[in-house]
């Protein structure tokens, strides 16, 4: 087969593997083939040939097709490698105990931040965000807290990439951003007043390595009606505190 057939047969492959990652009910073969523009016949033929190697399933009775268990070994496997999640998943338990709210870890990836690890509450209301979903830089409080540490030219490079607007909350002047960036770095901690979803507040704080550098964050997560402003307030140093411990895990020192 040439070497071109091969590479569009793995970009199709994947971008099925994507749009079936968007329903967790499946979908049919028509309705998938219309969504990422190939004909009928070609994404039945994909989808038996990654149904036969466990990476997709067929519910019997709808005919649907949904992401099958064997993603799950790529994803852990992944997950696995990654210490940060491994180091703070039990301060991020702790920290979830203490707000009763959701608690996140994300690492920077490109120009967004993507989660790698998530608590829920116990409350009836559960957070949207869920393992592997990404999250604007500059509408976001674990983006803006990576931000905010993380080196000029790579904040520069993020504002260049453009500050989409989410709601009527979230920055979008340059200017405006940098100097808020500055009050995160003096205060420790930055805050998502539903900058980046309507009805949501979330607190969050920078993770470092050994050499000092930024490499995640964990924030606090909740509808504003729990997530008041004053209980913010009240989160920001429990929020620090995690941050801190982990970052010590990952061999920081705040004292150098």
């Amino acid at each position: 087969m040439p070497q071109d057939n091969t590479v569009q047969s793995v970009e199709r492959a994947f971008k099925i593997l994507e749009e079936l990652a968007t329903e967790k009910e499946g979908l049919g073969v028509t309705e998938l083939a219309s969504r990422i523009g190939l004909h009928k016949s070609t994404v039945h033929r994909m989808l038996t040939t990654l149904l036969s190697l466990g990476y997709v399933e067929q519910n019997t009775s709808s005919e649907k097709y949904r992401l099958g268990m064997k993603i799950l070994f790529l994803a852990e496997a992944i997950l696995d490698r990654m210490d940060i999640r491994r180091e703070a998943h039990d301060l991020l338990e702790e920290l979830s105990s203490k707000a009763n709210e959701a608690v996140h870890l994300v690492v920077p990836d490109g120009f967004r931040a993507v989660y790698i690890d998530k608590l829920d509450s116990n409350k009836t209301i559960r957070m949207f965000s869920q393992i592997g979903r990404t999250v604007p830089l500059h509408a976001s409080s674990v983006g803006k807290a990576i931000l905010a540490f993380a080196d000029k030219e790579f904040v520069e490079e993020a504002i260049k990439q453009g500050l989409t607007k989410f709601t009527k909350n979230t920055i979008t002047n340059p200017k405006e951003l940098l100097k808020h960036l500055e009050i995160v770095r003096k205060q420790g901690f930055a805050i998502d007043d539903e900058e980046n979803e309507e009805g949501i507040r979330c607190i969050a704080a920078p993770v470092f390595d050994y050499t000092g550098k930024v490499i995640g964050a964990i924030s606090i997560s909740g509808p504003t009606v729990s997530m008041t402003h004053e209980k913010v307030e009240r989160l920001s140093k429990d929020v620090i505190d995690c941050a801190n411990k982990i970052s010590q895990r990952m061999g920081w020192q705040p004292n150098r």
